[in-house]
C-alpha cells in the first residue's frame, strides 16, 4: 500500500491527488474523502511517505521507495509514522500499534471497529515526542468516522494545535459523519475515483478476467473489485446470481460471507426495481435482469435485506436465512403478482 523499491505508486489513479496534495497542501491536518474502494487509506500512506522520505532530490513530490524512512514505512517500522486503524483493520493490514498485544482468549473476541479513546490518548503521547529522524511526525487515521464521540473529542486539541513538525491525514468516505469540530480543524482534499479505463486496466494486471463486469457490481471501485474476485466471485458468478435467484437456487450463494451475500441480494433486488420501473440495471447486465418482477414484493424484499445488513454481526444460522432471502427474491422476481396484494406471506427473520 506504499511505494516501493521501484518507485511505483501502489495504485496508478493516484498520481494526479497525490500531486495535488503536495504542492498545496500547506497545514496540519488533512481530511482526504473519498469512496470506499477507491484507495483511500494507500493514498494517505504514499503521502505520509513522500512527507517523510530522505531523498532530498523528491522533496515535494512523490517517495524515492529507497532511502531509508521509505524502507521503515514499507516495514510499517517508522517512527515518525503512526498509523492509527480499528483493531479489525490493523490486523487485515497488519499493521499494528507498538502496545498491541495478542492475548490468548483473543480468537474468542470480535475485533474492534472504532478508534478507541485510549489509542488516541496514545497517540497524543506519541506526537508530544521528538521526531527519530527529523523530518517531522505524521499520524494516519482510517477511517476518521470510526472514531467515536468520546475519541473524536479527545482528538480535538491535537487536531487544532499538534506539537510542531507533526501532520495528521485522516480519512472518509463521507465528511458529513465526522463531528463538525473535527471537520472545521481540517483543509479537504477529495479523491476522486479513477475512470472505468484505468481502473479496468489495472484490474486486468492483478489477473482478473472480465474486470468490466466486477467493476459494474462494485459502483466503480477497483479495490472492492478486486476483493470480490479474491474471494472466488468472478465475473461468471456475478452474471450467473440474477438467474439463479429468480430460480430460488440458494447453492448459488454458498460459501458467500453473509455481508457479502446480502449486499449482492440488495444490488439485484436495486436492478431488479429498475428493469421493473423500465430503465436499465446499474450492477448487473441489463438483459440478466428480470424485468417483469412484482414491485410490492420488490418492496418488501428491498426492506427485508435491509433489516438483515444492518445486522451483519449477528450470529445468523447462515445457510437458513440465506435460503429465506433467496425464496423472498425468487417471489419478487415472479413475472405475475398475488391476485391479494394486501400481503405476501414473507415470514419475517428473526432480529
Amino acid at each position: 500500500m506504499v511505494v516501493d523499491a521501484d518507485g511505483v505508486l501502489p495504485l496508478p489513479w493516484l498520481a494526479q491527488p497525490l500531486g495535488t496534495a503536495l504542492a498545496t497542501h500547506r497545514g496540519h491536518a488533512l481530511l482526504v474523502h473519498g469512496a470506499p474502494g477507491v484507495g483511500a487509506l494507500p493514498f494517505a500512506l504514499v503521502l505520509a511517505q513522500a512527507w517523510l522520505c530522505e531523498d532530498s532530490a523528491a522533496a515535494g513530490r512523490r517517495p524515492c521507495g529507497r532511502c531509508g524512512s521509505c524502507r521503515l514505512v514499507q516495514a510499517h517500522v517508522h517512527p515518525d509514522l503512526l498509523v492509527l486503524l480499528p483493531e479489525a483493520l490493523r490486523r487485515a493490514h497488519d499493521w499494528p500499534l507498538a502496545d498491541d498485544r495478542i492475548e490468548p482468549d483473543d480468537s474468542k473476541r470480535k475485533p474492534s471497529r472504532q478508534i478507541r479513546v485510549d489509542e488516541v490518548r496514545s497517540l497524543i503521547g506519541w506526537a508530544t515526542r521528538t521526531s527519530a529522524r527529523g523530518r517531522g511526525k505524521v499520524a494516519v487515521l482510517h477511517p476518521a468516522d470510526a472514531l467515536n464521540a468520546q475519541s473524536a473529542n479527545a482528538l480535538l486539541k491535537t487536531l487544532e494545535e499538534p506539537p510542531a513538525g507533526t501532520r495528521l491525514v485522516l480519512t472518509t468516505a463521507d465528511p458529513a459523519l465526522l463531528l463538525p469540530t473535527v471537520r472545521s480543524r481540517c483543509q479537504r482534499l477529495e479523491l476522486p475515483a479513477p475512470t472505468a479505463e484505468a481502473g479496468g486496466a489495472w484490474l486486468a494486471a492483478q489477473g482478473v478476467a472480465q474486470p468490466a463486469v466486477l467493476l459494474a457490481a462494485c459502483s466503480g471501485r477497483p479495490l472492492d473489485a478486486l476483493a470480490l474476485a479474491q474471494a472466488g466471485v468472478d465475473a461468471a458468478a456475478w452474471m450467473a446470481l440474477p438467474e439463479a435467484v429468480a430460480r430460488g437456487q440458494a447453492a448459488v450463494l454458498a460459501g458467500w460471507p453473509v455481508p457479502q451475500a446480502v449486499d449482492a441480494l440488495q444490488k439485484l433486488c436495486h436492478d431488479a426495481m429498475a428493469r421493473a420501473a423500465g430503465g436499465p440495471a446499474l450492477y448487473f447486465p441489463t438483459q440478466r435482469v428480470p424485468a417483469a418482477g412484482d414491485w410490492r414484493a420488490l418492496a418488501t424484499w428491498s426492506q427485508e435485506l435491509a433489516r438483515i445488513s444492518r445486522h451483519a454481526d449477528h450470529p445468523w444460522q447462515e445457510a437458513l436465512m440465506i435460503d429465506a432471502l433467496v425464496t423472498q427474491g425468487r417471489q419478487a422476481l415472479a413475472v405475475s403478482p398475488p391476485a391479494t396484494p394486501a400481503r405476501r406471506g414473507f415470514a419475517k427473520l428473526p432480529a
